[in-house]
């Protein structure tokens, strides 16, 4: 069974690299709309910050180290909460300029995608006809020939450069039960050691579909893998977000919401803000008894270096 804990930790992926500006004027592009998102979603009970960045011009994703550099120090001033950088970044980045900002900022916490996957994006590009910025649509529309690169050898890379040489721990995302045996095959190589952090992620075009036996079907499989060795957490794409996020929570997992994952609040109703999306699944929490971890408990929990030793 998964490492035994009585804390919920609430991650909130803020912008991501998956909806783009014609979909939500909420969805935060700028320097200035990250941090004061971040900041507002670390107030509203999230413990860890995934973070990715934009554009500030036209909102696309970037890797620019530049920009990032713009938003992680007013976090790091206004806030406590972990900062987990994402090692994905977005479509068609190479893995070097996926790795870009995350060796300037040597944050606490990285996303790490464990397989090679088809990402299909483009059946959004079917609900709009008219674009704020010309690159959206062929860039949705382009992932029906996209392939999600992380082989083995980027896999590898990247626990070696940012694990070991720069301490910084991963979320290691699961897309489908094989990212768990190739989880499984780093783990006995000894380039993962636990706790490990696993986030499980349903309904992705391309990944395991958002069905509630899918879910158990992943925990199960994790628990016949890894034992006592982990920790975990859901995140499920668009309307499935938060009852699969209730659902993690009710079996003993954590949690994460945001934009990144679903430009939701309810039924036909965009979210306000990161921190809207945050308050909600805190609510649901506490009314089930559950208690809520603080980033001083998440860092215990996942044995993170703290941020003093961060590169921002």
């Amino acid at each position: 069974m998964a490492k035994a804990s009585n804390k919920v930790i609430v991650s909130c992926a803020i912008t991501g690299a998956i909806h783009t500006p014609t979909m939500s004027g909420a969805l935060p592009v700028t320097p200035d709309e990250i941090a004061r998102q971040s900041i507002d979603a670390a107030n509203a009970g999230a413990a860890i910050l995934h973070l990715h960045a934009r554009d500030p011009h036209d909102g696309r994703p970037t890797a620019d180290p530049e920009v990032f550099m713009q938003f992680l120090p007013q976090i790091k001033a206004s806030t406590d909460a972990v900062v987990n950088l994402t090692t994905g970044g977005g479509l068609n980045m190479t893995v070097e300029d996926r790795l870009l900002a995350p060796l300037r900022a040597k944050p606490e916490m990285c996303s790490l995608n464990m397989g090679s996957m088809n990402f299909g994006l483009y059946p959004l590009a079917d609900r709009y006809t008219t674009w704020k910025y010309d690159w959206e649509e062929p860039y949705l529309r382009g992932t029906d020939a996209f392939i999600f690169r992380n082989t083995f050898q980027d896999i590898g890379r990247i626990l070696k450069t940012l694990g070991e040489e720069h301490g910084t721990r991963s979320e290691h995302e699961c897309y489908d039960v094989g990212h768990l045996y190739n989880l499984a095959h780093f783990v006995d190589s000894g380039l993962i050691k636990p706790p490990f952090f696993v986030q499980l992620i349903l309904g992705v075009l391309g990944g395991i579909g958002p069905d509630p036996v899918n879910l158990m079907f992943m925990k199960q499989t994790a628990d016949r893998l890894f034992g006592g060795d982990y920790l975990w957490s859901v995140l499920a794409a668009g309307r499935s977000q938060m009852p699969f996020a209730t659902q993690a929570a009710l079996l003993g997992g954590s949690v994460r919401v945001g934009l990144e994952d679903s430009l939701y609040i309810g039924r036909g109703k965009l979210a306000a803000s990161n921190a809207e999306q945050v308050t909600k699944i805190r609510t649901v929490l506490e009314e089930l008894g559950l208690e809520i971890a603080t980033p001083a408990d998440a860092r215990r929990m996942l044995l993170l270096k703290g941020s003093a030793l961060v590169g921002f």
